[in-house]
């Protein structure tokens, strides 16, 4: 007998959960050939204020665990992104149009990259902090400590590898993010939620988000509880207007370079300065004891 496909029903992942748009709108996400490929829920500013507050609420506990229980966690996504590697193969070959070899390169490299910054969770402190020299009996230490609310407008060129490479230099730190996955292939980004389900983050750290652009961005760059904003994946003539909305609430910018797959797949995608963009720094002084 014949029997109907169960297709596959996307959804936002928000405060660690799995939800419908609240508008209850979606729209059509196209394969690499046209056709099309699912329907993916279009976030409303309701959904990413939402967003918003859950990353508000997770930071300051994300930002307390040691640097070594943070690590662990970034190491165990790649070992959930490792067992989910046919699912993520099937979303790359089929939006982004890819053989096999290379989608199974792709999802490397992610694995790799988010195993390389889990080794940088308990070493970045130690490269950017210093003793700073003063003239009085005093110690001077500089530190550094997470921005905050993160927001990262994901671009749509090799959209794993990207989304790996500004998520996971973001949250190593302490800081919880709130993605906006590139309009055309959000459902890379939808199907990685599900790894980040079975991977032991804490609810908000990561909240990804699909929809249209045009209706988000302006809305996340002006929202006074995020602290940090990369518009990666936003055309350069369109960011000055938001960075003009950003500056209203003192955001710190860094906008990550508009990379091609390949240069997303390489070694230039990653690093300390990735993550020392979105750090604070503090400075005390402690006086010397006599």
């Amino acid at each position: 007998m014949s029997r109907t496909t169960v297709l596959k029903t996307y959804k936002l992942w928000v405060n660690g959960e799995f939800v419908r748009s609240e508008s209850g709108r979606a729209y059509e996400v196209h394969d690499a050939q046209g056709n099309f490929w699912a329907n993916v829920p279009q976030a409303s500013r309701k959904d990413l204020r939402d967003a918003v507050q859950a990353a508000r609420k997770a930071q300051p506990n994300w930002a307390k665990r040691t640097a070594y229980n943070r690590g662990q966690i970034l190491y165990r996504i790649a070992e959930m992104l490792e067992t989910r590697r046919e699912a993520i193969r099937t979303e790359l070959q089929a939006v982004v149009g890819i053989p096999k070899r290379d989608a199974d390169a792709e999802i490397d490299t992610s694995i790799d990259r988010w195993v390389y910054y889990a080794g940088w969770s308990d070493k970045y402190a130690a490269l950017l902090s210093s003793v700073n020299p003063v003239a009085m009996p005093m110690h001077n230490f500089t530190t550094p400590e997470p921005t905050g609310v993160v927001g990262i407008v994901c671009p749509e060129p090799a959209p794993l590898a990207s989304l790996t490479s500004l998520l996971a230099p973001v949250i190593v730190s302490g800081n919880t993010a709130v993605a906006l996955l590139p309009e055309a292939v959000p459902s890379v980004g939808l199907a990685f939620a599900e790894v980040l389900a079975t991977s032991d983050l804490p609810a908000g750290v990561v909240n990804l988000l699909s929809g249209q652009f045009k209706e988000l961005v302006p809305h996340l760059a002006k929202h006074v509880e995020v602290d940090a904003l990369n518009l990666c994946g936003v055309a350069e003539a369109d960011r000055a207007l938001n960075e003009q909305s950003a500056a209203e609430t003192i955001k710190r910018l860094n906008h990550s370079p508009s990379y091609t797959r390949a240069e997303w797949l390489s070694e230039r995608a990653q690093g300390l300065t990735w993550i020392e963009p979105f750090l604070e720094y503090k400075t005390v002084w402690h006086p010397l004891g006599w």
